[in-house]
């Protein structure tokens, strides 16, 4: 059972206030923003919403992963190796840039016109895997186990990790997280345990605000739209969360935790590396098509031609 002993403090709460981004596309961004630059090993969470005849056409990745997670609507991809497919409701990819990859993920027509949601968390590579060869994993909503806990007040999504005795699919990334979608009606309380040392933040998505559990004792409330992040002491075992009230809405959340990296960050745009150098040479080996980047070459997507692109 996921019981904790002693809850993680929390470090710092902020709100994910909405930006442009790609091609007319918004997002609340979070984890990569001048309060928050990164949360080793996570470089940047965007709470995305992209309605057809936005998206993020055809762009370049070295040395970082990617985890998407559809809420709702369907995103299509695409990328240079000829690797295609689409994302449903409740669906993950989890996608290994390492050396190289060019793609576009663009959003679909939903019937009632509504915008594509979606979650998208970028994790730094260990410096021997900033190489590797691209690769994808697609996790289906329903290759994703739940539990029900707190007599039926809590449910967990165990999308990668442990919880309530239930276990995830294995060998999503290469960088180690976990990540719980997790719902709690009124009056319901989970306890989540996190692997010790590791990095980890909560996001809320919607519904009632959250209560967590802050160290010894305390509590801090938190509404819609903001992230906490948790400290990592070597006695904090995991998080805890509660809502308030008998009836009304319930209160959704991620609970994310990555292995941190001892290692230099450097990143511009689209290339995560550990050196200014490193990244100078990211931008040669993609603009001369070497590298690992040989199959941009007069490639472009079929999902993005609809923007000119």
């Amino acid at each position: 059972m996921s019981r904790v002993t002693l809850p993680r403090r929390i470090v710092k709460t902020l709100l994910a206030k909405q930006q442009s981004e790609g091609a007319g596309a918004t997002v609340r961004r979070s984890i990569g923003t001048p309060s928050l630059r990164s949360l080793n090993p996570f470089l940047m969470l965007d709470h995305f919403s992209v309605s057809p005849g936005a998206g993020f056409p055809d762009h370049p990745h070295r040395g970082q992963e990617t985890i998407t997670y559809l809420l709702t609507g369907g995103m299509d991809h695409e990328d240079f190796a000829g690797n295609r497919g689409t994302l449903n409701p409740g669906d993950l990819q989890f996608m290994t840039a390492g050396k190289g990859i060019m793609h576009a993920e663009m959003p679909r027509q939903n019937p009632d016109g509504s915008a594509n949601v979606g979650l998208q968390l970028w994790v730094d590579l260990p410096k021997r895997l900033k190489y590797c060869e691209p690769r994808y994993r697609d996790l289906k909503a329903e290759e994703i186990p739940s539990v029900v806990a707190d007599d039926g007040r809590v449910r967990v999504k165990v999308i990668s990790g442990r919880s309530y005795g239930v276990e995830s699919a294995k060998d999503l990334a290469y960088t180690p997280v976990v990540f719980y979608d997790v719902e709690v009606q009124p009056g319901g309380r989970v306890e989540q345990e996190v692997p010790k040392g590791w990095q980890g933040f909560a996001y809320v998505l919607e519904g009632a605000d959250v209560v967590f559990g802050d160290g010894e004792g305390g509590e801090r409330k938190v509404g819609q739209w903001h992230n906490v992040v948790f400290g990592n002491g070597e006695d904090e075992d995991g998080v805890v969360a509660r809502v308030e009230g008998t009836e009304g809405r319930a209160g959704r959340f991620v609970l994310v935790a990555g292995e941190m990296m001892d290692q230099e960050v450097v990143q511009y745009g689209p290339f995560v590396l550990n050196s200014k150098e490193e990244v100078y040479q990211a931008f040669e080996d993609y603009q001369e098509q070497k590298n690992g980047f040989e199959r941009a070459k007069g490639w472009r997507s079929e999902i993005g031609r609809s923007m000119g692109h």
